[in-house]
């Protein structure tokens, strides 16, 4: 299959009655999204603002505001979420928001919609910029937003790198997803993969396996999905018609790999990569140990204890260190051993444990934390281990201990992914230290081993 670049999505090489994406009844066209995006875009081009994030769900509206800000000469920033709090916060990363709903953020704000198509005034749609990027903002180590430089040259060949590896799969089907277009696997698998073969996708996120089930039986369907989705498949749904399902963002246990086989009746495609490196590898498991294998062009070597990766799709000359621990086998396919740093994935979300300790430090009374991942009964979730201010200590073990953890919940769901949010709390006198005051999360989490 001949992969489109971004740059001629709005082309007509392309029939304008060619399906873009549906929602329910409702089919939006080629003419439809030129027209949108054209009236988008000369709206941007009356502002000065030159950085516009980009808040969306919707994937057929993100489509048009991420084609209109490029075409109109502005920088588009992912900035990976839609809290209203956070935005607040992190204003100094753009100076307007494009959105499918209103959010109240303090700054200039517009929210996309689509319209009734308007005639068709010619070619409207200047050239891309030379080197044309988007923004995305990903946790970094220390818990503030890091910035990766994504060129689009970059994401259209990883594009036609999906479509080499999984051509005969995606031939003809529509594209469904339980990711959203806020992260580099919703936008590369989401938007950039059908938009540059010319599949229709869904416009709307799926959340339920019962929406999945729902849909209509008389198409074949590509699933972008996550681990977290197909450990939450119910079998006594009636599947629809798949013919690919891929997975990443996390690791899919094998469990779930047999049983969305023995659902629907494929195997999931795996693909593993990041933020900034984009792709790097794939697998589909027949039995549990089979390996990763690299796309064409990526190479990965060893470097001190870490590993170093090059692709066609790193910008970087000098490639990226990668954040997982890898075991190599002789043919270059490698397994997965664990991760270092403290960022870590919890239900395929890549989650800052020291962004945590800086919310959790905020709040009032607490003087010292510890934030870790903590297993409980198959399922992750974000521990914290507390030293009190005295008063507050005093009110710890005077009143009811759930209704301060209540408490310190509700302060943090507006800057914390759902998931990020503790589960589990414990309070210490001290948090320990080793002989080097250094702290040894391992024995740490020891401290969790009791049932809560």
């Amino acid at each position: 299959m001949k992969t489109l670049p971004f740059a001629d999505w709005l082309s007509h090489s392309r029939a304008n009655d060619t399906p873009i994406a549906w929602l329910g009844v409702r089919t939006w066209t080629l003419e439809d999204l030129r027209s949108d995006v054209a009236q988008l875009m000369t709206w941007l081009q009356t502002q000065d603002d030159e950085r516009w994030a980009l808040c969306f769900e919707n994937s057929y509206l993100f489509i048009v505001a991420l084609l209109a800000t490029l075409h109109a000469g502005k920088t588009p920033v992912i900035p990976g979420h839609c809290r209203e709090s956070l935005l607040a916060e992190q204003k100094t990363l753009f100076q307007g928001v494009l959105s499918d709903q209103p959010l109240r953020w303090g700054g200039p704000h517009c929210v996309v919609k689509a319209n009734a198509p308007q005639a068709a005034k010619g070619d409207v749609f200047p050239p891309l910029r030379e080197g044309a990027f988007i923004e995305l903002f990903t946790s970094g180590s220390t818990g503030q937003p890091r910035r990766v430089i994504k060129p689009i040259a970059c994401l259209d060949h990883e594009a036609t790198l999906l479509a080499a590896r999984f051509s005969d799969q995606l031939a003809g089907c529509r594209v469904v997803a339980s990711v959203v277009p806020q992260h580099l696997y919703g936008l590369t698998f989401r938007i950039f993969l059908p938009m540059s073969l010319g599949l229709p996708l869904h416009a709307a996120m799926l959340y339920y396996a019962e929406q999945l089930a729902a849909l209509e039986s008389h198409h074949r369907y590509a699933f972008i999905s996550s681990p977290a989705f197909l450990k939450r498949l119910d079998p006594r749904l009636a599947p629809p018609p798949m013919a690919i399902i891929l997975s990443a963002g996390g690791m899919l246990p094998w469990t779930d790999v047999q049983g969305t086989a023995d659902w629907c009746g494929v195997q999931p495609d795996e693909i593993y990569g990041s933020t900034e490196t984009g792709i790097l590898a794939w697998r589909h498991r027949q039995h549990d140990s089979i390996p990763w294998k690299p796309f064409p062009g990526v190479s990965i070597v060893p470097e001190g204890e870490a590993f170093r990766a090059h692709s066609p799709i790193i910008p970087e000359p000098d490639g990226l260190l990668l954040d997982d621990i890898l075991i190599f086998d002789d043919g270059g396919t490698f397994h997965i051993a664990g991760r270092r740093g403290r960022v870590v994935k919890i239900e395929e979300k890549r989650i800052s444990l020291s962004e945590i300790e800086r919310r959790v430090l905020a709040l009032e009374g607490i003087r010292d934390a510890a934030a870790l991942p903590v297993s409980r009964g198959g399922r992750q979730g974000v521990g914290v281990l507390l030293v009190l201010e005295e008063e507050a200590h005093r009110q710890w073990l005077n009143c009811d201990n759930k209704a301060m953890e209540l408490a310190w919940r509700r302060e943090l769901i507006p800057w914390l992914e759902p998931v990020a949010v503790p589960r589990y709390w414990r309070i210490l006198e001290e948090i320990p230290v080793n002989s080097m005051n250094k702290r040894v999360y391992a024995q740490l989490q020891e401290l969790f081993h009791e049932t809560s």
